[in-house]
């Protein structure tokens, strides 16, 4: 089945089923998210790194907690 065929497809659907599909289609996009930013920023990812220099950033005293903060 080509694109161009799902298309004419999807668009022959009720508007409930396109809007079904929709959001079926949202899910599985977060789903791929969600698993993405887990592997960037598990130990050895894209983004291990930059966790490594915001933890050190917390142990030199560079952050303070908000609740620390003076309004």
């Amino acid at each position: 089945m080509t694109l161009d065929a799902i298309k004419a497809a999807i668009e022959q659907l009720p508007e409930a089923d396109q809007q079904q599909l929709l959001t079926w289609l949202d899910e599985r996009e977060q789903l791929a998210w969600d698993a993405e930013m887990q592997r960037d920023f598990a130990p050895g990812g894209q983004g291990s790194s930059l966790i490594d220099k915001v933890k050190a950033d917390i142990r030199g005293g560079k952050f303070k907690r908000i609740d620390q903060r003076s309004s």
